[in-house]
């Protein structure tokens, strides 16, 4: 029996844009796969992932499992990719490995010449909405923080978000504060990492104290009270961990220790 993978994938925008769920997608798609006497033998699902980029979990796990299956299916084209160049890597390399690709949508036949060219089209389309999406989502996010909103982020160690702002961690923010004193007064960001590693304390992942998570604390216009966003800083309302002028002494003595040229000119906010 012909055994099919099926792909689901959705996001934010997808969600907003078309309207259509991971529920809905898989429905129609075993409803399918029954009427063609297909086998559903794995299902592969990216919530939240842009189709614009094949670092997704399940896309790659698909791939990572293609001996399990002879096709993968999807609703539409656009769930697969929305890069041109990266689906026709993926019928390249579908091709070289004996599989199929199938879309409920738009039934192509990608064996020959002229359906490999109408596929290409299709995919030039799907890329160019999604350019177009992804346009539209930066111009409103850019207006937003020129304005001082709140933009969707993962929380700095030493913050939490509440009611769509940042608000202090006392315990944190007291490590926080500590390793802008101590860079300052001499110590290394190794030497930081490590101290925190000594003590038992763990990143806001879990994780171990490192270098460069020292280095993001410490160029973090967060804590001194400022937001930063795609090359947009401005002062925000949330609550500062540090003042700017600690700030701006950490940025000046971190351009002085650099080796890398590249990093020699202080970053310093105006106050």
């Amino acid at each position: 029996m012909f055994r099919v993978a099926i792909y689901t994938r959705v996001s934010t925008d997808d969600q907003a844009e078309e309207g259509y769920s991971l529920d809905a997608q898989m429905e129609r798609l075993e409803a399918y796969c029954e009427a063609q006497g297909w086998e559903v033998v794995a299902k592969y699902i990216d919530d939240g992932y842009t189709g614009r980029s094949t670092r997704r979990p399940g896309y790659q796990r698909m791939m990572e499992e293609r001996d399990e299956w002879d096709a993968i299916l999807v609703i539409k084209m656009d769930r697969i990719h929305r890069n041109s160049k990266n689906f026709m890597i993926m019928m390249e390399n579908l091709e070289k490995w004996g599989k199929k690709f199938t879309s409920m949508q738009e039934e192509l036949d990608t064996s020959s010449a002229m359906g490999r060219f109408v596929v290409d089209i299709v995919q030039r389309i799907a890329q160019l909405e999604s350019e177009q999406i992804g346009e539209r989502t930066y111009s409103g996010m850019a207006e937003k923080a020129e304005s001082g909103g709140m933009l969707g982020f993962y929380p700095p160690f030493g913050y939490l978000v509440e009611d769509n702002d940042l608000v202090i961690v006392d315990g944190e923010a007291v490590v926080v504060k500590e390793l802008f004193e101590r860079y300052c007064a001499g110590e290394s960001m190794a030497a930081l990492a490590a101290s925190l590693n000594d003590r038992g304390l763990k990143t806001r992942r879990g994780e171990r104290w490192t270098l460069y998570s020292i280095r993001h604390i410490l160029h973090n216009p967060a804590y001194a009270g400022y937001r930063r966003w795609d090359g947009i800083l401005v002062k925000s309302k949330h609550p500062s961990v540090i003042d700017v002028d600690l700030f701006n002494q950490t940025q000046i003595a971190a351009a002085e220790r650099t080796r890398n040229p590249r990093f020699r000119n202080a970053r310093t906010l105006s106050g």
